[in-house]
């Protein structure tokens, strides 16, 4: 018996709303479901594979080791419990023991968000504890320098659109500071595009989502030092555990790396052209006005932006989930009556379709 979607009950969905982990987060290619297929099929000493397919994406990525883990969550909790443990086999079985103090993690305050789980979580988790420099709305290398004691374990960076952009400091100056103090920089680029930058900017850890701008399957890739690395591999042994990635996705992952080095992904001048036509209908639907917009962090990514004129933003998100298939979006700024459409995973044929059930909708919206 072959398992299909309807033994499931399960209602397909339009990706609208980006690389997000409440969708399954991306499409993978032919080329890495062979990966996980031969992974499944067969099998292998799992710290020499481990070792291994680190040794090969750090030698593609030009940093001294890496680690494949089973999300950038669990990079970001082994990270911290490897700086925090430096490779001591006490702490390894014990680590959240007392007897531990050194286990304080610097973050700016604006980069202390909620990504799907706060950030502290996965810090916790790890057994650090955060300390916020700065404001939220400004942090700058004097801030986060103020704020290092000798329990100061390691500084965290978080590169995303979740956190506050303006008045920050830059990887690079985070960097500076770790290394007049002697402390680890950790930098969580989980849906980040760049493999190459935030090394060279002076970061000792970096971590990435396997499934987000690499379009790999669920997984998270870790770089850096050879010696930190040694820790945060040393952890499968200890809270990594629990976190623990298959030999599937682990040469998936690797494929997706290796197809993403060789290919890249869409560059934001593509996303426009097949935006164009979109915004060109949606400007056609009374009570709607769309843009395109770039990514608010600065990617080269750009989205639909969609204000709702007549009638209410959150109506009309919820409408559209209640279609069939169910149309997902990027809510953010819903309370401002916008909504963003991310088209990286959405095809022609679908878009016509979020036409057709927008145009549905603000007609119900009219009329109440």
């Amino acid at each position: 018996m072959k398992l299909t979607i309807d033994d499931l009950d399960l209602k397909e969905v339009i990706n609208a709303s980006g690389k997000m982990t409440v969708l399954g987060v991306s499409k993978v290619s032919s080329g890495v479901l062979e990966a996980q297929r031969y992974g499944g099929e067969h099998f292998f000493d799992m710290a020499d594979l481990a070792v291994k397919t680190g040794a090969y994406l750090a030698k593609s990525l030009k940093v001294e080791d890496a680690q494949i883990v089973s999300s950038a969550s669990a990079g970001i909790a082994q990270s911290v419990a490897a700086v925090i443990g430096q490779g001591d086999m006490y702490h390894l079985y014990h680590p959240y023991s007392s007897k531990i103090t050194k286990r304080d993690i610097i973050l700016p305050k604006g980069h202390n968000v909620d990504y799907g789980t706060p950030v502290e979580v996965m810090v916790e988790q790890g057994g650090g504890t955060v300390v916020e420099a700065g404001y939220a709305n400004m942090c700058t290398a004097a801030h986060i320098a103020q704020m290092i004691t000798p329990e100061t374990a390691a500084i965290l960076y978080i590169k995303s659109h979740h956190t506050v952009q303006k008045s920050m400091l830059t990887v690079a100056q985070a960097a500076e500071v770790a290394q007049a103090y002697h402390l680890p920089l950790i930098v969580d680029a989980a849906a980040e595009e760049d493999l190459f930058a935030y090394s060279e900017a002076g970061a000792d850890l970096v971590i990435y989502s396997g499934a987000k701008a690499l379009s790999g399957p669920s997984a998270g890739l870790v770089i850096g030092k050879a010696q930190y690395i040694e820790w945060v591999r040393l952890q499968s042994k200890g809270i990594g555990r629990s976190m623990k990635i298959g030999k599937d996705n682990m040469l998936g992952f690797t494929e997706a790396v290796v197809s993403y080095l060789a290919e890249g992904t869409e560059s934001g001048a593509s996303m426009i052209q097949r935006l164009q036509p979109f915004i060109d209908a949606v400007n056609q639907i009374t009570g709607l006005e769309g843009t395109i917009v770039q990514d608010g962090a600065g990617r080269d990514i750009y989205r639909a932006s969609v204000k709702v004129i007549n009638g209410s933003a959150v109506n009309v998100i919820t409408a559209l989930k209640a279609a069939d298939p169910a149309i997902y979006t990027r809510e953010y700024q819903a309370n401002n009556g916008i909504i963003e459409f991310d088209i990286r995973a959405v095809d022609g044929d679908e878009m016509r379709t979020i036409i057709k059930r927008l145009q549905q909708i603000m007609i119900g919206e009219s009329n109440q």
